[in-house]
């Protein structure tokens, strides 16, 4: 079940439950879509791997056991694993190979 992190990791925007700007690398890793396109050029700076949009949890449980009502957002921030100098370079070196051949 994906955790569903309350932040951008990059620049600490707040991203609810319900953000419809959230993306995800396949480590959950989260940023805002702002941060994936403008800064980080579709390269998780933790594993190297593409985002995709990160999906809405329902707020009510539609079925049984489900919703945030019953599986909530965690409430743990979290922050950039290297140093932003260190970025540039990692991302330059995948940013033209395609996330589906990294």
């Amino acid at each position: 079940m994906l955790e569903i992190r309350p932040n951008c990791e990059y620049c600490d925007k707040d991203l609810p439950a319900n953000a419809p700007d959230a993306m995800i690398c396949s480590y959950e890793c989260t940023f805002c879509v702002s941060c994936v396109d403008n800064q980080l050029h579709n390269v998780c700076p933790n594993c190297g791997g593409g985002f995709e949009k990160r999906p809405i949890r329902p707020q009510s449980a539609h079925r049984t056991g489900t919703g945030l009502v019953n599986s909530p957002a965690s409430t743990q921030r979290r922050a950039l694993k290297y140093a932003r100098d260190q970025l540039p370079a990692f991302i330059r070196t995948l940013s033209d190979i395609p996330p589906d051949e990294r």
